[in-house]
């Protein structure tokens, strides 16, 4: 049986999750009171009620009552009862956005104040229960499908999991670099196939744009060297506490080389460890610039 504890920040995705796990299966339980957790557990493991898997939900409505979390989880450890903490997590920048875009005060924000003072108080409050989590999913980049593909992962197909996001997202350099790049990569060096009449109206994701730019020596002497750096780059990111990794690939509209680059670093990043994702940022854009 599987006893997971479901808890993070407010807004992050936390009713998401426990609703993708209740439709897997779990017998799910929201804001369970701290107090009967014990007890919850107890029903739970029992032989006779014959329970598959389990969640509850664990965050800071509980209130004062947080504070005794970490003496109960310690007892659950005396009875031997296994279980482990789901942690949904998200950057403040986007949790402010969301709140904001659901007209929804955050719990700890007193009346009249900023969303941002609430959230702050919050992961301070619950930074323990961050520290001992077994999983940390950060769902400032995630879609809800990919949010709810990385709990199945987990919970439902039980695969091996590493708390680690890398995002590869093609740009164009006219349209500005993403503000949330780690690594930039400036693939203009590469040849255009803007030039090309018949390429010119396809994407990188074509395959007659993808052969185009890959048939140069350069394009694959550049993939190899970029991902030596990023396999010796990641370990030591995780080392030092991050839990996501965003690589942008720019080319000068984002729509040919960037693309077919991306692609192929995805393709290349999928064989690691890791949770790997791939976004084209201005795959589209040119056609809406010429039609305006």
């Amino acid at each position: 049986m599987r006893f997971v504890i479901v808890t993070g920040m407010s807004g992050a995705g936390k009713a998401t999750a426990l609703k993708t796990l209740e439709d897997a299966g779990y017998f799910c339980v929201d804001n369970l009171p701290i107090q009967l957790i014990g007890k919850f557990a107890d029903i739970a493991y029992d032989a006779e009620i014959q329970v598959d898997n389990v969640a509850i939900s664990v965050d800071i409505r509980s209130g004062r009552a947080l504070s005794h979390l970490t003496a109960c989880l310690q007892e659950l450890k005396k009875q031997k009862y296994r279980y482990e903490i789901l942690f949904v997590d998200c950057s403040n920048e986007t949790l402010v956005k969301r709140f904001k875009e659901t007209r929804r005060n955050h719990p700890l924000s007193v009346k009249g104040g900023r969303i941002i003072d609430g959230i702050r108080k919050e992961r301070e409050l619950i930074e323990f229960l961050r520290e001992d989590a077994d999983y940390i999913i950060d769902t400032s980049n995630l879609l809800v499908r990919e949010f709810k593909a990385e709990l199945d992962k987990i919970f439902v197909q039980n695969i091996d999991y590493n708390n680690f996001i890398i995002t590869v997202m093609s740009f164009g350099f006219k349209y500005g670099i993403p503000r949330d790049s780690d690594l930039v990569q400036d693939v203009r060096f590469l040849p255009n196939p803007y030039y090309d009449d018949k390429l010119r109206p396809l994407t990188g994701n074509d395959a007659e744009v993808r052969d185009y730019v890959m048939n140069c020596s350069e394009a694959v002497q550049f993939l190899d060297k970029f991902m030596d750096m990023v396999s010796f780059l990641v370990p030591n990111y995780i080392k030092e506490g991050k839990n996501q990794l965003v690589i942008s690939v720019g080319c000068t509209g984002g729509k040919h080389r960037s693309v077919t680059i991306a692609n192929e670093l995805y393709g290349r990043l999928e064989k690691l460890p890791y949770t790997v994702r791939c976004l084209h940022r201005d795959i589209g854009k040119d056609t809406i610039v010429k039609k305006l």
